[in-house]
């Protein structure tokens, strides 16, 4: 299945063909699609996942419906696509935006998820104020007005000078993200605090951070591991935000130590 409409909105979705195991569910950044986990689904072919991908509403090939909506609206869309395909006991990898989104899920939905790996991400990321700056200029100037900003918070220096076609590509991705989605979606980070949600999680949880992390840097994703119960944390060095482009190998390697520590394969 390729689409599927969730409450009036179409979404992007690809399912794997392992449809007997264990079920792990990538969730994407903000203003990308998922293609940004292709290196790391590709370094665990081997493992024996059901992989599903999907691209949020407002990004990628899934339609943006009418912002704004909340973080819980993201969730919401998330729990309906594994609900349509009679998924539970799932490992959910969310990176970002999409890591807030697989805290929300747990927290609402603890029968989907049997596992958190928490990429660069946190319960609480940035505060009001940047968002409204960010808002009010992605208004004024498009995408490609963050960009620069962006680009240095998600990519080490080393990765945009020796790859710099590949954040050609990246930036390609992210600017053409549709303006409501990449809004709705700011607005959705804004609002939310899971302070609470991480606090009470009672699954397996890993949190992994790029060690030159700009958006969400190493002290802020700890800082979310420490709270919450049993949480391993794990940097990955030579690599900021984006560490499934950076790292995908390095990235797999830990999903899957995760997986099989936790007698989750």
């Amino acid at each position: 299945m390729a689409f599927m409409t969730v409450d009036g909105v179409t979404l992007h979705v690809r399912r794997g063909r392992n449809r007997d195991a264990r079920p792990l569910v990538f969730i994407n950044s903000l203003g990308t699609d998922f293609r940004i986990w292709h290196g790391v689904a590709h370094a665990l072919r081997e493992e024996g996942f059901q992989f599903l991908f999907y691209d949020k509403r407002g990004h990628g090939l899934s339609e943006v419906g009418e912002p704004p909506w909340s973080m819980e609206r993201h969730v919401s869309d998330l729990a309906a696509i594994m609900d349509t395909f009679g998924m539970r006991d799932a490992i959910v990898c969310g990176i970002s935006v999409g890591g807030q989104v697989a805290l929300g899920l747990h927290g609402s939905r603890p029968d989907l998820v049997s596992g958190l790996i928490l990429c660069d991400t946190a319960h609480r990321i940035g505060t009001n104020e940047a968002w409204d700056a960010r808002i009010a200029k992605v208004a004024a100037e498009g995408i490609a007005g963050v960009w620069p900003i962006t680009e240095k918070a998600w990519f080490t220096e080393r990765y945009r000078r020796e790859r710099a076609a590949d954040v050609a590509g990246w930036r390609s991705m992210v600017t053409r993200c549709p303006i409501g989605g990449y809004i709705g979606t700011c607005m959705a980070i804004r609002d939310t605090d899971y302070t609470d949600i991480a606090k009470n999680v009672s699954v397996p949880s890993l949190a992994l951070c790029g060690a030159q992390d700009g958006s969400t840097p190493p002290a802020l994703v700890k800082g979310m591991a420490d709270i919450i119960p049993g949480c391993r944390y794990v940097e990955i060095s030579e690599a900021a935000h984006m560490i499934c482009i950076e790292q995908p190998q390095e990235t797999a390697r830990l999903i899957s130590e995760f997986a099989r520590t936790n007698g989750l394969t």
